[in-house]
């Protein structure tokens, strides 16, 4: 086992040093290292009187991780969907979805590609790694080969990660997102990290 370890520490110590992330590249900040603190910057792509995200707890004052500026007098009472996006688990407060008010009916954004649609171009940084999470990617700010950006005129760079499999293992990615279209192009820099065991639940 030690043995195992060391060798992984060697592997992991050499990829560090491969990866060159470039000095026009800035380090992307902690706090939008956590989902529920990107959607106050998000800028929907059509206009809605009023919009919140919620979870699928079944405690309305729970439920709610973000909403916009509600008009006086209103209030949207509608059932959550059965499945939304960013899937934790199954049961209560397992999904996210967004329910907006649109010419005064509701309209749910309630899996991945919804998201992407809601969001529309991509204005800004916590857009950005909003949609990415969409793809499965995600940031660590601890490194900054899987936590930096670059804004451009048409495009959002940024070097993330993405976690699967059991054991689980880490890869570092390179995506650029076009700004307009939301398309987003990936390249990967290489495995980093690999847990020894399988834990399920």
């Amino acid at each position: 086992m030690k043995i195992i370890t060391a060798f992984s520490l060697i592997i992991s110590s050499l990829f560090f040093s491969q990866i060159k992330v470039p000095d026009d590249y800035k380090k992307i900040p902690d706090i939008l290292d956590t989902t529920e603190y990107l959607y106050p910057f998000v800028i929907p792509g059509k206009e809605y009187e009023y919009w919140r995200v919620l979870t699928n707890d079944p405690d309305p004052d729970k439920a709610i991780i973000y909403e916009s500026q509600a008009p006086l007098f209103m209030t949207i009472n509608e059932p959550f969907p059965e499945k939304g996006f960013f899937q934790k688990c199954v049961g209560d407060s397992c999904f996210s979805y967004i329910l907006a008010c649109k010419g005064g009916r509701s309209v749910y954004f309630s899996n991945e590609q919804q998201l992407r649609n809601f969001i529309g171009t991509v204005d800004n940084l916590p857009e950005a790694i909003l949609l990415a999470k969409t793809y499965g990617y995600s940031i660590d700010t601890q490194n900054r080969f899987t936590g930096s950006y670059k804004i451009e005129d048409h495009s959002i760079s940024m070097y993330v990660l993405q976690s699967k499999g059991c054991p689980v293992t880490k890869e570092s990615f390179l995506i650029k997102i076009n700004r307009k279209t939301g398309k987003l192009e990936a390249k990967s820099n290489g495995i980093y990290s690999k847990s020894e065991d399988c834990t399920t639940l």
